[in-house]
């Protein structure tokens, strides 16, 4: 089982103009995903650019696209970024996400969030599915 915990941004992450965070809470990230990597169970982890630095797509009914650029309001709202793990249970990766350190630092507010990805065989049967399953062995996925 896959699951991504997502780190919420904030608005302090938002104004950030260049990565420069707290060097004791750098450490603490370091230790946390050492021992996700020691345990075996880190696929991937990163920090986000502000939304300043993004865009959306957004996709109308009628079929039309447009482009939208960052920043984006409502920061809570926001991923400021993640780690991907893989682990046996849903209790699992409850105990690792109650381990994960605070990403805004000791004594300020701060949300992380934990989803499922869906595996392959999540999906019925069909060609597309049997596609994506070639896709994956193509560039060596063990799901």
């Amino acid at each position: 089982m896959r699951f991504m915990i997502i780190v919420k941004s904030c608005d302090e992450f938002e104004a950030e103009t260049s990565p420069a965070p707290d060097e004791a809470l750098m450490a603490e990230m370091v230790r946390y995903h050492e021992e996700l990597a020691q345990a075996g169970v880190l696929l991937d982890g990163s920090g986000l650019h502000p939304s300043r630095k993004g865009w959306r797509v957004h996709y109308s009914a009628d079929g039309g696209k447009r482009v939208v650029d960052g920043p984006f309001a409502e920061a809570k709202e926001l991923i400021a970024g993640y780690t991907l793990i893989q682990v046996r249970s849903r209790e699992e990766a409850l105990e690792w996400s109650r381990r994960f350190p605070n990403p805004a630092g000791r004594g300020k507010d701060a949300v992380i969030e934990l989803r499922q990805l869906y595996e392959m065989d999540d999906f019925p049967p069909s060609q597309p599915l049997e596609d994506f399953k070639k896709l994956d062995a193509m560039q060596g996925n063990k799901r």
